[in-house]
């Protein structure tokens, strides 16, 4: 079978972007032929995808705005699939015209209403996204939802009363090569002399594009508020595809600038959640944060705001310390500081064990069973 995945940015760091090729990869693996339309792609494209670039230009010498963008994205995709058809449409953004919808984005509607002043909801912007939205969740609608977030589900509910039946819950679907190896041991120790980490020093780690939802600001507030003797041999790696600009700035006030440093994205994360002492991930708004769980399967502690998806991991795996609403930067400034001044081998030990037992690696696998199953019942309404 011919499909369509539509995706607005590719880049090959992002969440989003990695689950959109894994479960584009699980169905080219059962024959179907899959072909991408994106508004933009970065790096290396598998011999399996065809990747199709919309051509959305500037106008007039300035860049289109996004919802602009957007639309007309929708339009040329309504185009290139009436020239050349195929048999499911899934999308992993929201927009008008899919059959199924990988729901990695958060409620949009409750984010307006909570996160926004009212007078938001008076923009073109706020309409252009809201129809978008209804055209998926709005009851009567046909589209299949593949969902992540349990939180996201009963919010979309909640505003939209959307079919609980057009509704599946995904497992996680952390990659295993995310899992601790046999010679973690090794692997920490070659990491730690490469980057002159020594016995005594302590490795923060931040992971993720988005500096601001995830909350960089507050993570480099904590190792500004810790004990001289522990901030002084205390350092933060921030990996990301982000401008780091204003948080360089803001480091370089709170006097830590010599701690940070910033990485782009980079292919060998593993080594990274080996080496590390702690993952920080005070996010502001998280669906729901793979970086959580592949730190866990890892053995490296979390520490993590609860509006995080999989938060709940944390607790279930008894590997870190969760920081509950409201957020409060006292409440991380202290339990950041006590974590790091406590023993963390059972924290270290646990999530090993929670990665043999728990369903969380089988979300590409389920998403096509989905999305065969779709096809299946297209089928059927053809043949009549």
């Amino acid at each position: 079978m011919k499909l369509a995945f539509c995706l607005y940015k590719y880049f090959p760091y992002g969440g989003l972007q990695r689950d959109f090729l894994r479960i584009a990869q699980a169905c080219s693996s059962r024959g179907h032929q899959v072909t991408a339309y994106t508004l933009s792609w970065e790096g290396d494209c598998p011999d399996w995808l065809k990747v199709v670039v919309a051509p959305v230009k500037a106008v007039g010498g300035r860049r289109v705005s996004s919802p602009r963008r957007y639309r007309k994205f929708s339009a040329w995709v309504v185009q290139q699939l009436t020239q050349r058809p195929v048999d499911t449409v899934v999308g992993f953004n929201k927009m008008p015209g899919l059959d199924v919808y990988y729901c990695a984005d958060p409620c949009f509607e409750y984010k307006s209403r909570h996160l926004r002043r009212w007078w938001y909801r008076l923009s073109s912007r706020y309409r252009h996204f809201s129809r978008y939205e209804q055209a998926i969740f709005n009851p009567g609608q046909v589209v299949e939802i593949l969902m992540i977030s349990s939180v996201q589900q009963a919010l979309f509910q909640r505003y939209y009363g959307t079919e609980l039946s057009r509704m599946t819950m995904l497992p996680p679907g952390i990659s295993r090569n995310r899992c601790a190896p046999e010679n973690a041991a090794e692997v920490r120790a070659a990491f730690r002399q490469e980057f002159n980490l020594g016995a005594d020093d302590v490795l923060l780690l931040q992971i993720g594009s988005g500096f601001r939802t995830k909350g960089l600001d507050r993570s480099l507030r904590g190792l500004a508020s810790l004990p001289a003797e522990l901030r002084r041999r205390t350092q933060l790696f921030v990996i990301g595809q982000d401008d780091p600009t204003e948080f360089k700035s803001l480091a370089s006030r709170l006097g830590v600038a010599q701690q940070v440093t910033f990485f782009s994205g980079r292919d060998d994360v593993p080594r990274f959640l080996q080496g590390a002492d702690l993952l920080v991930h005070p996010a502001y708004a998280e669906n729901t944060g793979t970086v959580l769980l592949e730190a866990v399967v890892a053995g490296l502690p979390v520490l993590v705001t609860d509006v995080c998806g999989y938060a709940h991991y944390i607790e279930e795996a008894d590997a870190g310390r969760v920081l509950a609403s409201p957020f409060s930067q006292e409440s991380l400034n202290e339990k950041l500081a006590k974590m790091l001044l406590k023993n963390k081998q059972k924290w270290r030990e646990n999530g090993p064990i929670f990665a043999q037992k728990a369903d969380i690696y089988d979300m590409p696998v389920r998403a096509a069973d989905v999305i065969d199953q779709v096809l299946e019942r297209k089928c059927e309404i053809i043949s009549g």
